[in-house]
């Protein structure tokens, strides 16, 4: 008797979406009729509209926390570049320009540059022919931007939870057939989650605490954690960032260091 009621209210609850819906956020498809492409253009409008789908260039500082073998190791200040190159037809190959550098106790600690063609880092170009490859580890956001692109491809996936918010789960496949899902708040239509396969296992984002600047669209999150393979391996908080900045070629190239007679 107790099974029968058991499997009763089971049946009860798997049958009925609208207490599904309301008592396990996630768990049951919300606004079914909306389409993956309906809410990439949601998300876009959220995060300052045509400004933060096509940026020319981004500069944003803040300070990191690196996990070496699960032991921490702070990074007080940390600054990223980027200029845009909006050809993009793999989501994780590198495109435009990029330098990473962090710093401890003001002293320049960690480099990392790519002008384009070539990558380089404290030392100057790097001469390995695969350094470049390395990138496919760490581009993949940019993605979202290209998701209504000709050529590239969008679906729903099962709604989930990110930290507790319920998300709409998007599916992108871009023209080289690489795959980057993304969960988007079903409230506000911030991006709260990227995953993508990379070389060094799958990849997720994390991304909250997000902020604006006066007189700006964008909507930038503060903090943003990345995984591998399901373990954190490092923590950014971005306390500050500037849109569309003049950002001279010279930065993104690295002479190596000189030597003293």
């Amino acid at each position: 008797m107790i099974a029968r009621c058991m499997m009763v209210a089971v049946a009860i609850l798997l049958t009925s979406p609208l207490r599904a819906e309301n008592t396990f956020p996630g768990l049951y498809p919300a606004n079914p009729a909306l389409s993956a492409a309906d809410i990439i253009r949601e998300t876009y409008a959220a995060a300052g509209g045509e400004s933060w789908r096509r940026p020319k260039t981004l500069r944003m500082d803040g300070y990191a926390v690196m996990y070496r073998d699960g032991a921490p190791v702070l990074y007080d200040a940390y600054t990223m570049l980027r200029v845009y190159d909006w050809k993009k037809d793999a989501a994780h190959a590198a495109d435009g320009k990029v330098r990473i550098e962090a710093f401890r106790e003001g002293k320049r600690v960690f480099l990392i540059a790519f002008d384009g063609k070539t990558t380089y880092d404290m030392n100057g170009p790097i001469a390995d022919p695969a350094a470049n490859a390395q990138w496919a580890s760490n581009f993949g956001f940019g993605a979202i931007r290209h998701a209504l692109d000709e050529g590239w491809s969008q679906k729903r996936l099962p709604d989930d939870l990110v930290d507790g918010r319920p998300v709409y789960m998007i599916e992108l496949v871009d023209p080289s057939a690489s795959v980057t899902r993304f969960g988007i708040d079903q409230e506000t239509y911030q991006v709260l989650y990227v995953g993508f396969d990379t070389p060094r296992g799958w990849h997720e984002r994390r991304y909250s605490h997000f902020f604006t600047r006066p007189g700006v669209d964008w909507v930038q999150p503060g903090r943003v954690r990345l995984f591998y393979n399901g373990v954190k391996q490092n923590e950014v908080i971005w306390t500050d960032f500037e849109l569309n900045a003049a950002l001279p070629e010279s930065l993104f190239k690295v002479e190596p260091p000189r030597s003293d007679p």
